[in-house]
């Protein structure tokens, strides 16, 4: 049996947005530390989610998770595990330091999104784009990242291009964007 029809019908699936900010997404029940219209659940989620265990098919984060720390970034990612049901995939997009590091190399200065009467030296864009301007507590790449997952207690981790998934939801990259900066990451419970 292939993994798409083992799978719920779509209007069934439970699909979670953690740290959707100001834009939540239609259809997803989402998540975030600001009460905005559209958030369903305004909360910290260092604190925990307000769900039952096994709640949801999958997870979408689009960057946000950078902006826990590391101390704190394993426990987060346990807790995204708990709120998935057994096999529920988490999907991850953060900014990717490796293409960063590439991109300073080459001396790319049009990679950086920092505009040059902010920082006009490239070493200045690296720092200042990948902390962005102090949000981001936690440079990733696919390697960390990986080990992250696994030490949270996911599985068969892998890494995604932009608009692909390795999973039987096509529809979990809808709220893929920033694909030229974005690390895109996919792991099961």
């Amino acid at each position: 049996m292939s993994a798409q029809s083992s799978r719920p019908d779509a209007a069934a699936v439970r699909r979670l947005n953690w740290g959707c900010g100001p834009s939540p997404a239609p259809g997803w029940t989402n998540s975030d530390r600001s009460s905005a219209r559209g958030v369903d659940l305004p909360c910290d989620i260092r604190d925990g989610l307000p769900v039952a265990d096994d709640s949801f098919d999958y997870a979408v984060s689009i960057h946000a998770l950078q902006a826990i720390t590391y101390l704190e970034v394993v426990g987060v990612l346990r807790e995204l595990r708990r709120v998935l049901r057994a096999d529920g995939v988490l999907r991850l997009a953060v900014p990717d330091l490796d293409r960063a590091i590439e991109a300073y190399r080459r001396g790319d200065h049009a990679y950086f999104e920092v505009p040059d009467d902010e920082v006009r030296s490239l070493g200045g864009k690296l720092s200042v784009q990948m902390t962005w301007y102090g949000h981001s507590h936690l440079l990733l790449t696919y390697d960390f990242l990986e080990e992250l997952l696994q030490r949270a207690g996911f599985r068969d981790v892998r890494r995604c291009a932009f608009g692909e998934t390795g999973s039987a939801y096509p529809e979990i990259t809808q709220l893929d964007d920033r694909e030229r900066e974005t690390l895109f990451v996919e792991a099961r419970k």
